[in-house]
């Protein structure tokens, strides 16, 4: 029985990858974001403002050319970040995560510094709702500068 809960934690701690750079992100930032999404991108742009981020989703234009239709995104001059988020459709799963939120997530996390175009984060996961929400608070909380 040991051994089938030591393999059991094993497994759930290998559901990460994080590469991020500690103490570059400044609080209080502009941050793009692509618009909708599945729980975890809707989650991260309500943590990011929630901390007191500007997040915004950008002006949509369209252009009519010969071939096809464009949209184009147009940023404000001055957002600071990028942050992009693959995520397949969550799961409801309540017999795996019945305290912890009962949707499986699967994910990846780009954090991008405009000034310099050097990537901060790069997160590959999957998990339980609440356990990736708090997973993302410790992220943020090493990524932002502390004064």
């Amino acid at each position: 029985m040991r051994v089938l809960a030591i393999i059991s934690l094993l497994f759930l701690t290998a559901c990460n990858s994080v590469y991020m750079h500690p103490e570059t992100m400044e609080p209080n930032s502009i941050v793009h974001a692509k618009s909708g999404g599945y729980g975890i991108k809707r989650s991260i742009k309500e943590t990011l403002e929630r901390r007191g981020y500007d997040v915004r989703v950008g002006k949509l234009h369209k252009t009519y050319g010969e071939d096809e239709d464009k949209e184009l995104l147009q940023l404000p001059a001055n957002t600071r970040y990028v942050v992009r988020v693959n995520e397949k459709e969550e799961l409801f799963m309540p017999w795996w995560c019945m305290f912890n939120g009962f949707w499986w997530w699967r994910f990846s996390v780009s954090i991008t510094d405009q000034h310099d175009g050097k990537e901060i984060l790069s997160w590959r996961g999957r998990g339980c709702q609440n356990s990736s929400l708090r997973k993302l608070n410790d992220i943020l909380n090493e990524l932002e500068k502390h004064k």
